[in-house]
């Protein structure tokens, strides 16, 4: 089979119809580019140009052989642009995994950062809990996951990129809607609707930690994985609940958001997290588009 260095000479020389002009341009001297001319005829088992001691002129079979050698030039070309662009992190795409608060304020961020950063860019999204995301940054479903701590595998990397408050989320018509700051210490004995221990791990674990510190117990009346679940299920009066600032975003009417008096202050985390060993080169430029917003 030819190689592109033979096509190369070949088009040079059918071009300029004369090998001396197509040596110059090619930055060689005329015998090895005769020599490579010669190897493709042979190669394609064909004559291409017809050589005189006067003029060079194309066969039939090398105009026809011509445009297809060009052809194939660009497409080598485009490969290689292609192939350089995304070693450079250029272009191509990414599989971000996110939890589905991610997407009420800091994914909407990213993404619109990453638009205005690296424009070719496609982003593949995927909402997961946060143990779903650890499994698939594993199994490799995912190139980078925006969960919540814990983060306790060596195999991975992590950054914290976003934090905020936590809220109480009250009925309207409920009348703790009226105070400026909600005590912890009202949820006491009174209906709560909690997070899921294991749709919702980190809420669940963060709220029992917080209840248990200032030794109250809500009556949880129902167990869910999904905030926008539960601002509905305050908004229908069955308890109060907690969530996080971002939850703002949501405009749930019939609810109520009031700056929350915990037992011990705390704010909710978010981490980009990626594989320590990832060759992918879009994952460290994403990385730090998503650290830039940390502050923003």
């Amino acid at each position: 089979m030819f190689d592109i260095s033979q096509l190369r000479c070949f088009v040079a020389v059918a071009e300029e119809l004369h090998f001396g002009r197509a040596a110059q341009r090619l930055n060689m001297t005329q015998p090895p580019l005769s020599r490579q001319v010669q190897l493709l005829e042979h190669i394609i088992q064909a004559t291409l140009l017809e050589r005189t001691s006067r003029s060079v002129r194309l066969t039939a079979a090398g105009r026809s052989f011509l445009p297809e050698a060009k052809r194939i030039l660009k497409l080598a070309e485009s490969a290689a642009e292609v192939a350089r662009r995304i070693s450079q992190g250029k272009i191509g795409s990414i599989k971000i995994g996110y939890t589905a608060v991610t997407a009420y304020s800091f994914l909407p961020r990213l993404v619109t950062a990453c638009r205005v950063r690296m424009p070719e860019i496609d982003l593949s999204l995927k909402e997961m809990v946060s143990g779903e995301q650890i499994e698939a940054l594993s199994t490799g479903q995912i190139d980078v996951a925006l969960l919540r701590p814990p983060v306790q595998r060596p195999e991975f990397e992590s950054a914290k990129v976003a934090s905020e408050s936590l809220l109480a989320a009250i009925p309207e018509n409920n009348e703790l809607a009226r105070q400026r700051v909600i005590d912890l210490a009202v949820f006491d004995k009174q209906p709560f609707i909690m997070y899921s221990p294991h749709e919702s791990r980190y809420f669940h674990d963060l709220l029992v930690s917080q209840f248990s510190r200032a030794q109250i117990l809500p009556r949880y009346v129902q167990h869910l994985g999904q905030i926008h679940s539960i601002m509905a299920l305050v908004r229908a009066g069955l308890g109060c609940g907690i969530v996080p600032e971002s939850a703002a975003s949501l405009h749930f009417e019939g609810v109520v958001l009031k700056p929350l008096k915990l037992a011990e202050p705390t704010d909710v985390e978010l981490f980009v997290v990626w594989r320590r060993d990832t060759d992918h080169p879009l994952v460290p430029a994403l990385v730090d588009i998503a650290k830039s917003l940390k502050d923003a």
